[in-house]
């Protein structure tokens, strides 16, 4: 270990403790105290209780999501988004816990969640490979909603992931034409026609075409988000583009 890695290692430390002092470590789903490093707010009982998806992958997108870990069906393979990506992965079921995660990370300045949110995608079977020497694209917020939130938590769990498994490379490419709004409302049909031609790649950033590109948003609902932005890098001459998220449903 050189010079810089214990400096960097150092200020690290310095700052965990900060946050312990600022957000004390009680577990994001029990709410008692997390004491099982290395996970910084999710207990073991935490840990028992978030709903995961069995490793068996549908036809239409690759996505371990025909059944979570209680067996009960929580998507519907269906081609009528067209697919531009090849497959993707994702690591637990948007409800209950999880979907408070995500809620808090998005609109509680939640950060000090991503430690442990990367943790749990790269524990899930298959996904340490599904991201090895993967150029991980977040994906990207309007300009206007990256400036009211501070952060862009895509970005931010890309990093993560990138940290905690060296081989990813987080690359900047996408940047979005239009305030898309909520689509919390929208069905299956109008997500994907919303999300048409939302995103373009940056203008004058090196594309690196033969390279495997993996893009990554918080939730997979119904993969409209990810799809457009698999049609824009697809466009730009990219062959080979993947998906993942944190949570699906």
């Amino acid at each position: 270990m050189d010079a810089a890695d214990r400096m960097r290692r150092g200020w690290r430390s310095l700052w965990r403790t900060g946050l312990d002092v600022v957000f004390p470590r009680d577990c994001v789903v029990t709410g008692e105290p997390v004491e099982n490093d290395p996970w910084r707010y999710v207990s073991r009982e935490g840990l028992v209780r978030l709903r995961r998806f069995r490793p068996f992958l549908c036809d239409a997108y690759g996505l371990p999501v025909c059944a979570d870990e209680a067996g009960a069906q929580t998507y519907t393979p269906t081609s009528e988004i067209g697919p531009v990506f090849r497959q993707g992965r994702t690591a637990l079921v948007a409800q209950g816990a999880v979907r408070r995660m995500v809620h808090v990370l998005k609109y509680r300045q939640g950060v000090y969640l991503v430690e442990d949110m990367a943790r749990l995608m790269l524990e899930t079977p298959g996904m340490r490979d599904f991201l090895a020497d993967a150029m991980v694209v977040p994906v990207p917020l309007f300009h206007s909603r990256l400036r009211e939130r501070g952060y862009n938590q895509a970005v931010l769990l890309a990093e993560e992931l990138a940290r905690q498994a060296p081989s990813v490379r987080v690359v900047d490419l996408l940047a979005r034409r239009r305030d898309t709004g909520t689509q919390t409302k929208l069905n299956r049909r109008e997500r994907a026609k919303n999300m048409r031609r939302a995103f373009v790649v940056q203008p004058r950033v090196a594309l690196e075409n033969g390279r495997r590109h993996v893009i990554l948003d918080d939730v997979f609902t119904t993969g409209a988000t990810l799809n457009a932005c698999a049609a824009a890098l697809v466009d730009a001459g990219v062959e080979w583009v993947d998906v993942v998220s944190f949570a699906h449903g």
